[in-house]
């Protein structure tokens, strides 16, 4: 693993905001939201590390996405972590080009949370009705 947070470090050091290592198997690294197509790219491509779930969540300060990867070789967690400030319109770019298979969950989080993915091929309802009302997202803070 340290080879993997090595060479994330190496390519990609200027653009870490925080670094931390948790229960000896999880590593999460802070970045931009503008930063997080080219961190993926770079875990997924060229480190081979494997996507395995995205979750958003609503907090006192913004919009929080964290894109959990794993590192197969070694068992650990690597989980990059960003934050949108701008909770009346929150936005970042999609990660569908570079990982096909996540476009459901950013279809989810669109309409749990309402973040906007930039570029996503698909924005449609995926869990709700079809009429849930426009701008009512169950997962945000009253």
């Amino acid at each position: 693993m340290q080879d993997v947070v090595r060479s994330i470090k190496e390519k990609l050091g200027d653009k870490i905001l925080k670094y931390e290592e948790k229960f000896g198997r999880r590593i999460y690294l802070d970045f931009k939201p503008k930063d997080i197509p080219e961190v993926t790219k770079f875990l997924f491509k060229d480190l081979g590390c494997r996507f395995a779930t995205a979750t958003g969540i609503d907090t006192p300060g913004g919009i929080e996405i964290l894109y959990h990867f794993s590192d197969d070789s070694t068992g650990r967690i690597i989980s990059l972590r960003t934050l949108i400030t701008d909770k009346k319109n929150p936005s970042i770019e999609s990660i569908t080009s570079i990982i096909r298979g996540t476009e459901w969950i950013e279809r989810e989080m669109w309409e749990l949370l309402g973040i906007n993915f930039k570029g996503h091929p698909n924005l449609k309802h995926l869990l709700l009705i079809d009429d849930w009302p426009e701008g009512k997202y169950p997962l945000r803070r009253k």
